[in-house]
């Protein structure tokens, strides 16, 4: 009887059942299963960062370049409504307008009135309008009168054009006025009645009154030393 209950005891030892051993090993691949699903989930699962993360992740050094590309894009469209606005005055593709610092100058004083004597925005004259371009854009002193500006300037024919040369008028006896060639037929002057105005060299009342084209001495040097 004794050894009977001891074999039995014993079996009961060797197939393990226990209540609370059994509760305890659940609970413990419970708390397995937990740990192996979070593991899996750190290595597989790509989940994408909520919007304040990703705004936290946007540095100074980010913004900063944001911002400059929106100046450089505000400069950028001021040039071309530049060009645009050269380009239909001088009856002309936007693309050929590109001595932007040139037409700045001339957009300056676009517009102002004829003043004979005058050399500021409230009035200004054919030769002092010249003058303040050359001083400007080329850095050369020009002379101040028409006539002075004619013998400073050595003779070229129409064909040999370009942009700064300029051309002289006889509007009231002798050489009595001058403009600045810019392109495609069209210059620049300072008009007794419509004021600083860009004109066609096919203007009828103009191409009359040509005297000369004239290329200023000193001028090609100076032109190459800034483009240098």
């Amino acid at each position: 009887m004794v050894k009977t209950l001891i074999v039995s005891f014993g079996l009961l030892g060797i197939t393990g059942f226990n209540p609370v051993c059994a509760q305890k090993s659940k609970q413990s691949t419970h708390h397995s299963s937990k740990s192996e699903v979070k593991f899996l989930d750190d290595i597989f699962l790509d989940i994408p960062p909520s919007p304040t993360e990703k705004l936290a992740k946007v540095s100074e050094p980010v913004i900063e370049t944001i911002k400059s590309e929106l100046i450089s894009s505000s400069i950028i469209e001021s040039l071309s409504k530049l060009q645009f606005k050269y380009a239909i005055l001088l009856d002309a593709e936007v693309e050929q307008v590109q001595n932007i610092a040139l037409f700045q100058n001339i957009d300056n004083w676009l517009g102002t009135r004829y003043r004979f004597g005058g050399t500021t925005k409230a009035g200004i004259d054919c030769s002092a309008f010249v003058q303040a371009i050359f001083s400007a854009h080329y850095k050369i002193g020009m002379p101040r009168t028409t006539k002075e500006q004619y013998d400073a300037t050595m003779p070229i024919t129409r064909d040999e054009l370009k942009e700064g040369d300029l051309i002289f008028f006889n509007t009231r006896g002798g050489v009595s006025h001058v403009g600045m060639y810019l392109q495609n037929n069209k210059f620049v002057h300072a008009s007794t009645s419509d004021g600083v105005t860009i004109t066609s060299l096919e203007d009828s009342y103009w191409s009359k009154r040509i005297v000369r084209y004239g290329r200023y001495i000193k001028q090609e040097s100076n032109i190459l030393a800034m483009l240098n």
